[in-house]
């Protein structure tokens, strides 16, 4: 069984009568709850230092549809979702495990038995867990500790240089458009970001990982679509 203490939980629930025990549950087996009631307080919550390890995440909220919070979370995010709702029907189950979420509870249900369901969905996430680090050659990634030395040295990187960068080593030699960046790397989209937003980030990261960043080996340029990242 994984150990809870300082685990991130997100929990996404309109209805302080139902959120209030399962705050208390979970904090009494060690989770760092935060709670949101509201689709956009739990996309903001969930994208940042202290983004969760696994997010609660209720249907009925009275701005965002449920649905709509797992889509875009799981855009941008491998984080698991449970989703935890009212609707027992079939479809809403179908359409929120194609969407991405982990698991699904229908209400009502126990706190003790969520406890049990976040618990399987972090033991099923470590088991299959990626790398926490790629090296290729000088250059090496630590995604736990988001450290990056080059020959020995540390790089300084701002957050989302990083971001990127972890991004494109977890994928080598495959070529992301601008677009798909915005959208995994920033859980954003070209609707309501430039993608100029990109191409900056990418040049100062050349500045930073590349012998020389006027001719890039590492951070390609695929023209006409996007960048891949050469190991």
């Amino acid at each position: 069984m994984p150990n809870s203490f300082g685990m991130r939980v997100l929990l996404v629930e309109d209805d302080a009568d139902i959120a209030a025990p399962l705050v208390r549950g979970l904090e009494r087996e060690g989770f760092l709850v935060t709670h949101s009631e509201t689709g956009v307080g739990a996309l903001a919550a969930s994208d940042g230092p202290d983004a969760p390890d696994v997010v609660l995440l209720d249907l009925g909220l009275p701005d965002l549809d449920g649905f709509e919070v797992c889509r875009r979370m799981r855009s941008g995010s491998e984080v698991p979702i449970i989703v935890v709702t009212a609707r027992g029907d079939e479809v809403d189950r179908v359409v929120g495990l194609e969407l991405g979420a982990d698991d699904y509870v229908v209400k009502p249900f126990s706190p003790r038995e969520l406890v049990a369901r976040v618990r399987s969905v972090l033991r099923r996430v470590a088991t299959a867990a990626p790398p926490s680090a790629f090296e290729f050659g000088n250059l090496r990634v630590d995604t736990l500790t988001r450290d990056v030395t080059l020959d020995g040295a540390p790089v300084e990187l701002r957050r989302r240089e990083f971001d990127l960068l972890a991004f494109l080593c977890a994928a080598p030699r495959q070529v992301f458009s601008r677009e798909q960046l915005l959208v995994n790397v920033w859980n954003s989209a070209p609707d309501w970001q430039d993608t100029a937003t990109v191409s900056e980030h990418v040049h100062r990261l050349r500045a930073k990982i590349e012998v020389d960043p006027a001719r890039p080996q590492r951070i390609v340029t695929v023209r006409g679509v996007g960048y891949r990242f050469e190991p």
